[in-house]
């Protein structure tokens, strides 16, 4: 998985907010890690890597010749 440093970075950033009395922040970045991994997970099974969610690659693939 190629995007294992930005799960890294969330898990990171989820801690340091618990550890610091933060729960709110600790909440919220552990729902952004859970739609991070979800997100992941479903451009690596359509085999669509980084730009699975990129508007521009989206439009091009769903786009209807004319």
């Amino acid at each position: 998985m190629r995007h294992d440093w930005i799960l890294d970075v969330l898990s990171d950033l989820a801690a340091y907010a618990r550890d610091n009395g933060m729960p709110g922040l600790s909440a919220e970045v552990e729902r952004t890690l859970t739609l991070a991994r979800d997100e992941i997970q479903v451009a690596e099974d359509d085999g669509l890597g980084a730009d699975a969610f990129d508007p521009v690659t989206l439009e091009r693939r769903w786009r209807r010749p004319v």
